[in-house]
């Protein structure tokens, strides 16, 4: 979902399932069975969206035990790189994670029409190159309701990576689910124009908490860490994962995840690739279904009201029915189709 800008990397520095049969990245294993590739644009240890990834890779090798490699790809061109290589080793199927592998794949794809490309957060569908779509927004908007019905100050706040359609939509889910219970709030939006920088994010949230935000939701990556350090930093102040249950990061300070369950996607199409049954088209996951959720954290359950539990839950209820649709239609198409805004959000300088 995220390119980085401004940090120098290895795109062969790969990291290996080993188990399974898989072999070292540039090697073609002995198996000659199926095989399944993640390129991921950052860390598997953010404890967000890259580790999740890498869990639905492990699930596949798990499940269906078969080979598995990983890479981790920073920059354009060593994302498409990274996509080129693992098709001319032969790869059965590989994961581009994140939206700004969209291009590059149906550039390789066209080379290598043998291989299944699958982009999470992608866009369209294009002979072997499919997108998995998650609808973030739909739990960013129950987040959002907590937040709305909690705030002492009537400002929240949100930090974002790098402004790509994906994590623009789910800051309108997380806004409009808060004015949804509380019509005062205010919501302040700051990018740090990368996915890497905790110190970065610490900086923006602590800047955010001087003009009085006191409700953090983020989708920034290893960035986000920074964000929860100084949530637990300054009393009174609490945050909302994103992309996994982001609960023992801070548990006093933890009040909810919007998470995708990415191994349960993953394993799904990897289940469809290697069965024959694949058929490239754009697969969308939301609330329905259980692939997209919001998850309390319990430990803090007792001072939400219950009208306001029950409020999530009824909205939550109305999502998943299609009778409450979070970001409207026409606002997720100019999130989709719009260049980056220059004046909507504040932006941390870059480190």
């Amino acid at each position: 979902m995220r390119p980085r800008k401004g940090r120098r990397t290895t795109l062969l520095a790969c990291l290996v399932l080993a188990a399974g049969g898989a072999a070292a990245c540039g090697t073609k294993t002995d198996s000659g069975g199926f095989r399944v590739a993640l390129i991921t644009p950052g860390s598997i240890t953010d404890a967000a969206w890259n580790s999740g990834a890498y869990a639905g890779l492990t699930e596949i090798k798990d499940s269906l035990h078969v080979s598995v490699s990983h890479m981790e790809a920073r920059t354009p061109g060593e994302q498409e790189e990274g996509l080129r290589t693992y098709a001319a080793q032969g790869y059965d199927l590989v994961f581009g994670h994140g939206f700004e592998f969209q291009g590059a794949a149906e550039r390789v794809g066209k080379e290598y029409p043998k291989t299944v490309f699958i982009i999470t957060s992608g866009e369209k569908a294009i002979g072997n190159v499919a997108p998995l779509v998650f609808r973030l927004d739909e739990a960013s908007y129950l987040a959002g309701m907590v937040a709305g019905g909690m705030t002492k100050t009537n400002k929240i706040g949100f930090v974002g990576g790098i402004e790509l359609p994906p994590i623009k939509l789910a800051y309108e889910g997380w806004k409009k689910g808060a004015q949804a219970v509380n019509p005062r709030v205010e919501s302040r939006l700051t990018y740090l124009n990368n996915f890497d920088d905790a110190a970065a994010g610490h900086e923006a949230a602590l800047a955010l908490i001087r003009v009085g935000v006191d409700m953090f939701h983020h989708n920034a990556d290893a960035a986000g860490l920074g964000v929860f350090r100084a949530a637990k930093e300054n009393p009174g102040v609490f945050i909302f994962g994103a992309n996994a249950d982001q609960t023992p990061l801070a548990p006093d300070r933890v009040l909810g995840s919007a998470i995708i369950d990415l191994p349960r996607a993953f394993l799904a199409v990897a289940r469809e690739v290697r069965g024959g049954r694949f058929v490239s088209k754009v697969q969308s996951f939301g609330l329905k279904g259980g692939v997209v959720r919001y998850v309390p954290n319990s430990v803090l359950a007792a001072p939400i009201p219950a009208v306001l539990i029950q409020k999530v839950r009824a909205a939550a209820d109305s999502i998943e029915a299609g009778t409450l649709i979070p970001v409207p239609r026409e606002v997720a198409n100019t999130a989709q189709n719009a260049p980056p805004s220059k004046d909507s959000a504040t932006r941390a300088k870059p480190r």
